[in-house]
């Protein structure tokens, strides 16, 4: 059975500010406490770097990134959309909102994204009008979705991708209260939400992968998409290493793919199994912001997961590193890249694992 490439990433933020310069941005309105415009996220960004050109296609904000997914061709694409896709005007106050319209969803199949991974602080920030529109219109254009559904049988079943000439790849997504999803956007038998874990314990662990088992042939890949932790800092919490650690013991998951955080962290194989830490945010509007300088944010991955099918293990990790620019990605200069590498192998050495660079600037997790 030939080995299958995924593509992973962290968050993938197409509202507010990004939302603006796409083609059919929504009204501009916000509810944050000092921002009352989503412009105003634009207005930073051409502050710090320069004009950005409106109405942009809908390719233009992955730049760099699409002749990276080209050459790789991964079997599939998988990214944590921690944006609503709606008109709804049912905004939940929780401080940020983040909303892109459903015209704009063309951002996404631009990079012909295969599942959206919903259990997230976001995707319900307005309200369960916002998450049903988000819902239909990713599904419209044939995006699946996890994490997230009508009711929570749904929020918990996978997406599910079949590959050609192998088996298939399941991703189960679920979301953490430490992360800031509020603990009432649970979905429940009648209720719609998301998938929220209720804690870290053994016994969450063994739920977790009595549902892959229920699901899972062989040959198939499992992901477990987990939004948890903090937006800022290296340290992974001993709770979460644990229960990553759990839920590989239980022979049902073979890839942890962890997000929440605004920078990548740590990453680690355990039982030849790849456990990502955090994998940092993607695609946002936050160019213009001060105040977290020292984590260089800026600065993104994309994660190639190549894994052997037969027993679910890790065959190589390639990260691709870039940079936000005018609301799009480029490759970084050599003095960020290096700072990255030296950042990212700190980080790896830590789970005994080591960062190389390749000849044509991308990293390799040894």
């Amino acid at each position: 059975m030939k080995s299958v490439a995924l593509f992973l990433c962290g968050d993938v933020m197409t509202g507010r500010g990004i939302d603006q310069v796409l083609p059919h941005p929504s009204s501009p309105q916000l509810y944050e406490p000092f921002v009352r415009s989503a412009q105003d996220y634009v207005e930073m960004a051409e502050r710090a770097h320069g004009k950005i050109p409106r109405p942009v296609d809908a390719a233009y904000i992955w730049g760099d990134g699409l002749p990276e997914l080209a050459r790789v061709d991964p079997a599939v694409r998988i990214v944590n959309l921690e944006t609503s896709v709606t008109t709804s005007d049912e905004w939940a106050p929780k401080g940020i909102n983040y909303r892109m319209h459903p015209d704009n969803v063309d951002c996404l199949t631009a990079a012909r994204i295969d599942c959206c991974v919903l259990a997230n602080n976001h995707v319900l920030d307005w309200g369960a009008r916002g998450l049903d529109e988000t819902l239909a219109t990713l599904h419209k254009r044939g995006i699946k979705t996890a994490g997230a559904g009508s009711t929570g049988p749904e929020a918990d079943a996978p997406a599910i991708a079949e590959i050609k000439g192998a088996g298939r790849v399941l991703v189960f997504a679920v979301g953490s209260a430490d992360s800031g999803i509020p603990r009432d956007w649970a979905a429940t038998k009648s209720k719609p939400g998301i998938s929220v874990l209720p804690d870290f314990s053994a016994q969450t662990a063994k739920n977790i992968a009595d549902r892959v088992h229920s699901v899972k042939r062989p040959g198939d890949i499992a992901v477990l998409s987990i939004h948890w932790g903090d937006n800022w800092g290296y340290e992974i919490p001993d709770a979460h290493r644990r229960f990553a650690h759990w839920v590989i013991d239980s022979t049902q998951v073979d890839l942890v793919h962890g997000h929440s955080s605004h920078h990548p962290k740590a990453m680690e194989v355990y039982k030849g199994k790849l456990i990502l830490y955090g994998c940092g945010d993607f695609i946002n509007d936050y160019e213009g912001i001060s105040g977290q300088e020292k984590f260089r944010s800026h600065l993104v991955l994309m994660y190639f997961a190549t894994m052997d099918p037969a027993t679910g293990n890790l065959v190589r990790l390639e990260l691709t590193p870039l940079e936000t620019y005018r609301f799009r990605l480029r490759r970084p200069g050599t003095q960020d890249l290096d700072w990255l590498q030296r950042t990212l192998n700190r980080e790896a050495e830590k789970m005994g694992g080591h960062i190389m660079r390749t000849a044509n600037g991308n990293l390799v997790l040894q």
